[in-house]
């Protein structure tokens, strides 16, 4: 007689990711971004954040933040600011998984913060970091940003979908990679899937 031994295979199912630039996307660009009172939140982020949650996407924003690196704000502001942003996420019933920020600069940053980072976009580290520590399927997921630098993050990290808000910065007319271009925050609900 032949026994077979049969250990039960576990599939881990890869989850989906929405990833989010913050200032631009986030919260309005005024430029190093930093305290409370300058913060305001885009038209429409806390619907889009809660459409993803429905739809089953883990929700991480990723942002650079040079601002730390050329003391302009410390650290400690940067995470003042975002524990105060992501409860207000929470009263607005939308769950974001993480912040991956990178403070780092090659040339306009002074001491440690100086230096080339794969974690500052449009390097992929921030979005990597994210995929391997939630078990992440790129290919699955979205990226959102306001500046060509966040559309080759996604790209460099695999992410197939990658949505450009065009402002008068960054609207040549002409299309940048594969990424999709939209006008509103608001025209991004569509491509949640």
């Amino acid at each position: 007689m032949i026994y077979f031994l049969f250990s039960p295979i576990v599939v881990n199912k890869l989850s989906k990711a929405l990833f989010l630039d913050r200032d631009g996307v986030v919260n309005i660009d005024y430029d190093y971004v930093h305290r409370i009172d300058d913060f305001v939140f885009q038209d429409g982020i806390f619907e889009l954040c809660q459409l993803a949650n429905e739809k089953g996407y883990l929700i991480f924003i990723i942002t650079n933040q040079a601002g730390i690196g050329r003391g302009y704000y410390s650290e400690r502001d940067f995470l003042r600011l975002t524990r105060w942003m992501l409860s207000e996420f929470e009263k607005h019933k939308s769950h974001i998984t993480k912040v991956f920020f990178s403070p780092y600069h090659p040339e306009h940053a002074n001491g440690k913060y100086k230096r080339q980072s794969i974690f500052r976009k449009p390097n992929p580290g921030m979005i990597l970091k994210a995929a391997k520590r939630y078990s992440l399927d790129l290919s699955k997921s979205i990226l959102i940003g306001d500046q060509f630098s966040d559309i080759d993050a996604g790209i460099n990290a695999g992410i197939k979908t990658n949505i450009l808000i065009v402002n008068s910065e960054n609207d040549n007319g002409k299309p940048y990679h594969n990424s999709i271009k939209v006008s509103t925050l608001k025209e991004t609900f569509t491509h949640l899937i």
